[in-house]
């Protein structure tokens, strides 16, 4: 089974993003693809709160992914936004980082809000409080797709494991994790928590990223990955913008869990005193 990535250099000007990304889905189905996959922050990627308010609608009067639901069903292919900043339907005041699932018929068949929130001070200076203007997500997702069960998840989520043991043990053959990672967090850590993810749950990992320097000033590091149940990257995108193909053999998953059976040798843990 084929997939599309998609690795950008988002900017500040919605529409723009949007006409990117319908174009690449059109360049996805011509390439055989039977899911399209962009990054974190694929139509909006701006750190100035005031500017982009303008921008932050909720779901249903976003009018970039009426389109790109559009683009979806014209072109008979499923279409993983990676994710978009809207308002909550929740929590007054406040953003959701949402990744949506689009079927071939343009139907949401997914979606989900980023739970794990990137409140970090780096030692290069970087800091990041997406807490104080984003409500976290409150619950996993599941979706069954041409390429099997998929777990979705949103970059920083990444890094809290029992997140993907969890939806693994709930049937979880594929994860998601679209995202924007910073390039000192990128060089250390990215290839190595994505192949853990892959290894430890015996499952593929399909991680579309964002590169290069961006109009709001932030610099992500690229290298949009797929990665096999065994560890094996099976595509890394390195830097730069682009679109690139990866073919999923669904077959490999048994294959790996039949030779180290991690979900049928796991147990339940205790509470520690």
């Amino acid at each position: 089974m084929r997939i599309a990535l998609h690795q950008m250099q988002s900017g500040t000007d919605i529409h723009q993003n949007c006409a990117r990304m319908i174009d690449a889905i059109r360049k996805a189905k011509a390439g055989n693809a039977a899911i399209y996959f962009a990054p974190e922050m694929s139509l909006l990627l701006d750190r100035d709160r005031r500017r982009s308010a303008a921008n932050i609608v909720s779901e249903a009067q976003s009018e970039p992914l009426k389109r790109i639901a559009m683009a979806a069903k014209e072109r008979g292919i499923w279409v993983h936004i990676g994710s978009l900043p809207l308002l909550s339907e929740q929590v007054e005041d406040r953003r959701v980082n949402r990744s949506i699932v689009f079927d071939s018929f343009g139907h949401v068949a997914a979606r989900y809000d980023k739970m794990h929130l990137f409140d970090v001070d780096l030692a290069t200076g970087e800091s990041w409080r997406e807490s104080s203007a984003y409500a976290p997500g409150r619950t996993p997702e599941l979706i069954d797709t041409p390429i099997g069960r998929m777990g979705l998840s949103i970059c920083y989520d990444m890094r809290f494991p029992d997140l993907y043991s969890r939806m693994a043990q709930a049937g979880a053959t594929v994860f998601a994790v679209p995202a924007a990672f910073t390039v000192p967090t990128g060089k250390a850590h990215w290839h190595t928590l994505l192949r853990a993810r892959a290894i430890e749950s015996a499952a593929f990992v399909i991680a579309a990223a964002q590169s290069g320097k961006h109009e709001d000033g932030r610099e992500t590091y690229g290298h949009s990955l797929v990665v096999d149940p065994w560890g094996e990257v099976l595509l890394d995108m390195g830097e730069g913008e682009g679109l690139d193909f990866a073919d999923i053999n669904l077959a490999r998953v048994d294959e790996v869990r039949a030779q180290i059976p991690v979900h049928l040798n796991r147990r339940d843990i205790p509470p520690l005193p």
